[in-house]
């Protein structure tokens, strides 16, 4: 797989479009770390660490719906293997005009917009959420 956290946005795009409450991706620092950011700005319940059918470490991503709706519209990959998207502190996009979340991993980790923004720092933008 190239692309593990794009594969992790298409796991959880695809689950809420059944509209299922929970999605297994399997397991990696930076999928957690991605993952705490959603956790923390309400996209999703949370996650746990499992194990896998095949015996390897998974997550186990608890989706978050309001009146059967999923909480999360949008969810899209900016920066790409083929691709690196990379943006100072001044530069860095705030979603629908602030109502969404742009994912930003940085020398201090990975974090949301408004983070990166109060820490000072730029860097490589993951994904957006809306």
């Amino acid at each position: 797989m190239n692309d593990p956290i794009g594969d992790m946005l298409t796991r959880i795009r695809n689950a809420q479009m059944r509209h299922k409450s929970t999605v297994i991706t399997p397991a990696s620092k930076l999928r957690g770390w991605v993952l705490d950011v959603l956790a923390d700005e309400g996209y999703i319940r949370g996650y746990e660490s499992t194990t896998g059918k095949d015996g390897h470490p998974a997550l186990e991503i608890s989706l978050r719906y309001y009146e059967g709706t999923p909480v999360i519209r949008e969810l899209k990959r900016v920066s790409k293997p083929g691709r690196r998207v990379y943006m100072s502190v001044s530069d860095l996009p705030a979603p629908r005009q602030g109502l969404g979340v742009s994912i930003v991993s940085t020398p201090r980790g990975v974090m949301s917009d408004a983070n990166a923004r109060a820490a000072n720092v730029g860097g490589e933008v993951l994904c957006t959420v809306f």
